[in-house]
């Protein structure tokens, strides 16, 4: 596990954003309405889109090129959209934010059996 200081929560704003120079690239990091941090990768796998750029709501994301919404909790695209980005566990240690570089890429959905 390769863990890497990258702030304090402060940094972000509430149901916001920003995007960190890792060792590991560029890792978009995320607060939620709720004050829950969570980390992706900062590329949609659809067109490129920088995710740091797109809408918080809930425990998501959506992508500001072209509309594709993914969970922060899994890296999975939701509704119609087939797709997921690579998540990082991160952690609060009362206000400083702790990445772990080591990503964890999701399972393809798996497809419903008729």
């Amino acid at each position: 596990m390769t863990r890497y200081r990258i702030g304090s929560l402060a940094d972000i704003p509430l149901r916001g954003s920003r995007c960190v120079d890792t060792p590991a690239g560029r890792i978009a990091v995320f607060r939620t309405f709720d004050d829950q941090v969570f980390a992706t990768e900062n590329r949609c796998p659809h067109r490129g889109g920088p995710l740091a750029d797109g809408i918080v709501h809930g425990h998501a994301v959506t992508c500001p090129l072209h509309n594709w919404t993914f969970s922060l909790e899994t890296g999975r695209a939701t509704g119609a959209d087939d797709g997921a980005v690579a998540i990082f566990r991160i952690e609060n240690r009362d206000g400083e934010l702790i990445l772990d570089l080591d990503a964890i890429v999701p399972e393809p959905a798996e497809a419903s059996g008729d």
